[in-house]
């Protein structure tokens, strides 16, 4: 069995799910007493959410490259992000790596394509929504991906930072989710990507009439697989 190192804290809230599901994916495979073998570093959400307000991706990008080498050098087999935005250093961080990184992005397209869905709408910060950091990788991967109307973002957004960072689940935020995911579907959506990993806390598949792919499920599922190869 694998080692998973994790660069977690961002925010705790998902860190807690990775932590869980992992160890729960390993029970359920194995039986008895056993679990996955885990490394966090945990990281302070605060000091990236200062960061971003600046603009500052290169003083993030480095927090998250030391985190990602700490983890290889800890014992760390593989690493999984625990967190969408942060893909956008992605790259950076395979590149200071002599491990396999497994990213987010990839294993949410994978998971799509083998449904045979082709469009799908996609909700995470702003960051995610609107930059191609992440839209484009799954565009790579010959998906159509609808984005909310302007105020959609601007509230989906919203409602992560303020809300679900800070572990608040509030009954008009999952409406307003609702209503931003229907007009994706009268634009054609057959699916929707939770682009952001504290958005299943909100939105679950019976809440939607289209598919939902939330992408930490997806992601902890994945990385079992990964645990589990030889």
């Amino acid at each position: 069995m694998k080692t998973v190192g994790i660069i977690g804290g961002l925010s705790p809230e998902s860190t807690s799910t990775y932590y869980q599901g992992l160890n729960q994916g390993v029970r359920d495979r194995l039986g008895g007493s056993h679990n996955a073998k885990i490394i966090i570093n945990s990281l302070d959400f605060g000091e990236f959410v200062s960061l971003k307000q600046v603009g500052d991706w290169e003083s993030q990008s480095k927090i998250l490259c030391d985190a990602a080498q700490s983890l290889e050098r800890a014992g760390a087999d593989f690493i999984v992000l625990a967190t969408n935005t942060m893909h956008k250093m992605a790259d950076d961080i395979i590149s200071v790596l002599n491990i396999p990184f497994l990213h987010l992005a990839d294993a949410t397209a994978e998971k799509i394509k083998n449904t045979g869905i082709e469009a799908v709408g996609l909700l995470g910060t702003r960051y995610t929504m609107e930059q191609d950091f992440y839209k484009g990788r799954l565009i790579d991967h010959a998906l159509n991906v609808l984005l909310p109307d302007q105020d959609g973002i601007e509230d989906v957004h919203r409602i992560i930072y303020d809300e679900l960072c800070n572990g608040k689940v509030l009954y008009q935020s999952k409406s307003r989710y609702q209503n931003v995911i229907k007009v994706m579907e009268q634009q054609g959506a057959q699916g929707v990507i939770l682009g952001c990993t504290e958005i299943g806390m909100l939105i679950k598949p019976e809440d939607v009439d289209i598919t939902v792919f939330d992408t930490t499920n997806i992601h902890i599922l994945a990385a079992l697989n990964m645990i589990f190869e030889e």
